[in-house]
C-alpha cells in the first residue's frame, strides 16, 4: 500500500507486559509512512486486524497525496470528483481551525509545501522568491468550498491534509473500536494518540511519553504522563528543517502569510484535546504561531492543554506548560 505522510515519531507509546486475565488485543504495523500501535481489552475475543486495515486503506482512498488514485489526488490535478465522508468531515473541522487560528492552520498551503520539498511532490528547481509570490495567490483557503460534495478551488490551489489526516485516522479507529462496545483502548499513530478507560493490566490510566528533542536521533523522554478519554499530538521541528547559510533554522510548517518555512527556536508542541484531528491540526498551528500567540489563543480554548518544548535566547532547552497540561 502506497502512503501519504513522511513524518516522525515524536510521542512513544508505553505499553505494559503484565499478565491478564482479560484479553488484551494488540495490533501494530507501518501505516501512513509511519507505524500505528493499538492495545484494547475485549470480553469475546475478537480482533479486529482486518477491520482497521479496511478503515486504513479507505482514509489513504480520501486523503493520501502520496496515492495517485485518490480523491485528494484527483481533486488537485482538477478532476471532477464526489468527495467521500471522511474527506467531507475533515475539511468542515479544517475550515473551522481555519477561521480560529486567522489562517495559520491552512491545507491550501499544499503547493507552496511541495515546492519547498516538504511533500508529497518534489521540485528540482532553484528556489525562486518570484515563484513563490505566484504560488502565494492560490493559498485562500477561505475561497475553497465544498458544495454537493464537489469541492470547488483555483486550478492551481493544491489541498493536502497531511497536517490533519493522521489525527483523524485515529479517531475513526477509536469510534469503531467503540462501536464494538471496546471502552479501554489506545490507538497510536506516529506519535498522535486516542485513550479511553484504563490500562487493565496495570489497572492505571494509560501512560505516554513525550520524547525529549534530540537533533542527533537518540531516543529519550522529556516527560511521561497519563492520559484519560482524551487526546493528544505533537509537532516537532528537530528532525524535519533547512538551515540557511547563517545557521538558522526553519521548521518544515510554512509560514502561511509569507511562503517560506517558519523560523522559529520551538522545538515541539503537545496538544491534549477532546479529539486528535483537534490536538493534531492545532499542534501544527501552535507550532507556527509561537508562544506568545498561543497563550492568547488559549484564553478563549480552555478546552485544549498545550506543553511547548523551546530553545531560550541562550540556545537552552526549556519547556512550559499551558491550561493546566498534566506535568507528572
Amino acid at each position: 500500500m502506497k502512503t501519504f505522510f513522511i513524518t516522525f515519531t515524536v510521542v512513544l507509546v508505553l505499553f505494559s507486559c503484565s499478565s491478564s486475565k482479560r484479553t488484551q488485543k494488540k495490533i501494530s504495523g507501518p501505516i501512513f509512512g509511519t507505524s500505528y500501535n493499538i492495545q484494547y481489552y475485549t470480553s469475546s475475543n475478537q480482533d479486529f486486524s482486518k477491520s482497521v486495515d479496511s478503515l486504513f486503506f479507505i482514509i489513504n482512498k480520501s486523503m493520501s497525496n502520496y496515492q495517485n488514485n485518490s480523491i485528494i489526488s484527483k481533486i488537485n490535478r482538477n478532476e471532477l470528483v464526489t468527495v467521500d465522508s471522511h474527506f467531507e468531515e475533515v475539511f468542515n473541522s479544517s475550515k473551522k481551525i481555519y477561521r480560529q487560528t486567522n489562517a495559520t492552520f491552512n491545507p491550501a498551503i499544499g503547493a507552496l509545501v511541495n515546492y519547498w520539498n516538504f511533500g508529497a511532490k518534489k521540485n528540482e528547481d532553484a528556489l525562486d522568491s518570484l515563484k513563490i509570490d505566484s504560488l502565494m495567490r492560490f493559498v485562500d483557503f477561505s475561497k475553497i468550498s465544498l458544495l454537493d460534495g464537489i469541492l470547488l478551488k483555483k486550478d492551481q490551489t493544491y489541498i493536502d491534509f497531511n497536517a490533519v489526516a493522521k489525527g483523524y485516522a485515529v479517531d475513526v479507529i477509536s469510534r469503531f473500536l467503540e462501536s464494538k462496545s471496546v471502552t479501554n483502548y489506545l490507538v497510536e499513530i506516529g506519535g498522535e494518540i486516542r485513550v479511553s478507560g484504563r490500562n487493565i493490566n496495570k489497572d492505571k490510566l494509560w501512560k505516554v511519553g513525550i520524547q525529549e528533542p534530540n537533533f542527533n536521533g537518540e531516543t529519550n523522554f522529556d516527560k511521561v504522563l497519563s492520559l484519560k478519554n482524551e487526546s493528544m499530538a505533537t509537532s516537532g521541528t528537530y528532525r524535519k528543517f533547512k538551515i540557511d547559510a547563517n545557521g538558522n533554522r526553519y521548521a518544515h510548517i510554512i509560514n502561511t502569510k509569507t511562503g517560506y518555512p517558519t523560523k522559529t527556536s520551538v522545538l515541539s508542541v503537545s496538544v491534549i484535546a477532546p479529539n486528535c484531528m483537534l490536538a493534531d491540526a492545532y499542534a501544527t498551528a501552535f507550532q507556527a504561531m509561537g508562544i506568545d500567540a498561543v497563550k492568547l489563543f488559549l484564553e478563549n480554548h480552555p478546552e485544549l492543554k498545550v506543553y511547548f518544548i523551546f530553545e531560550n535566547t541562550n540556545k537552552k532547552i526549556e519547556s512550559l506548560n499551558l491550561n493546566n497540561f498534566p506535568v507528572n
